[in-house]
Formats: C-alpha cells, structure tokens, sequence
C-alpha cells in the first residue's frame, strides 16, 4: 500500500477525485491509499461468492443488491472500499448517478484477504464497519482457510470462525448453505 502525494482531502474531494491513473483509493483520515491490484484467486473467489449472494437474494425475492469495489463513508475523512457488499435497492437507488459510496450502512460486507491486506481486514475495516453499524461482516481469509463472520451486537463485533466444511452462519442470509472449501475451491482454475 503506497500513499499518493495528494495532501489531505475532504470526503467531498474524494468523492470526485481522478488522478486519470485508473487506480483505486480508500480516504483514510483525509489520504489517499492506494489499492493494490488484487489477484485472480481474489478476484475469483469475490465472483463466487457476489454470484452466491445474488442467486440468494434472487430466490428469495430481497429488495438487495450486490456490489463489487464499492465504497463505504467510515468517518468524517475516510472511505473504505470493499471486496463485496449487499445493499437494500433504496440505498443502490440514492446513489444512481453519483460516486458509489454509501454513507448508510450496508446489510452485509464482505473482505477478501490477501497478504498486503491482513492488518486492514481484520483490524482498521472490522473497528470502522463495526463503529458505523455495518450489521454483518465477513472475513475471507484463503491464507489462512477461514471464514470469520462478524456480527455487530451492542455496537461490538460478536466473531464466529467458520473452517474446511463447516456450514457459514449468516445473519443477513439465513438459509444460505455454504462452507469455507466450497469458498477457497472457487479460487482455483
């Protein structure tokens, strides 16, 4: 993660920030953090798991959606980016022709781990979703072949870890069948 030379920006600035590189950003604390670009085992297990969600929210007929790289308002100067989130259509709808950052919490996020992110998913992003009342939150960690499900109880993440073909106990989706391998496999070719 590399910090660009850009001096402190409003979550305003950030809003409407090109630098034309075509990189992405989190705003922490009014910086710029750069994004590393993630792998195709991310990429693929992110894809898994947005179709997964998806045929969930279809089967059930919920008023969601997923989204990929999207943002989240985490305080007066920050904005996270998520690997996945799920959203209710109204706070999709808020946001149709303006920068996809939502300032309202999302049902569900979900962080893909890789190593230049451990400390960011699992410390900075669980304190900052839990701090603007992100209900669910899940960790998916390949390095590690866990799947850590957060739930925010009484403004405090309550963790579950989830390991090889344990069933995922989720709030957001409660008759969602899917165990971790299931998860990590969909990261191979």
């Amino acid at each position: 993660m590399v910090a660009t030379p850009v001096t402190k920006l409003t979550f305003e600035e950030y809003l409407t920030y090109d630098d034309g590189t075509g990189f992405h950003y989190e705003l922490v604390d009014g910086r710029l953090e750069l994004i590393n670009i993630p792998t195709i085992e991310h990429c693929l297990i992110a894809k898994f798991l947005e179709q997964l969600l998806d045929t969930e929210i279809k089967r059930l007929s919920l008023p969601a959606l997923t989204f990929q790289q999207t943002g989240i308002r985490t305080g007066r100067n920050k904005s996270r980016l998520t690997d996945l989130c799920v959203v209710t259509q109204e706070q999709a709808r808020d946001l149709l022709k303006a920068p996809s950052v939502f300032e309202t919490p999302p049902l569900l996020v979900v962080e893909v781990v890789s190593p230049d992110s451990i400390k960011r998913d699992y410390r900075h992003k669980r304190s900052e979703y839990a701090a603007v009342g992100v209900p669910e939150y899940w960790i998916v960690d390949p390095l590690e072949l866990k799947v850590t499900v957060l739930l925010l109880e009484e403004g405090f993440y309550e963790e579950t870890l989830f390991t090889a073909d344990q069933k995922i106990v989720s709030q957001t989706f409660p008759e969602l069948v899917i165990a971790p391998h299931q998860i990590f496999a969909a990261g191979n070719l």
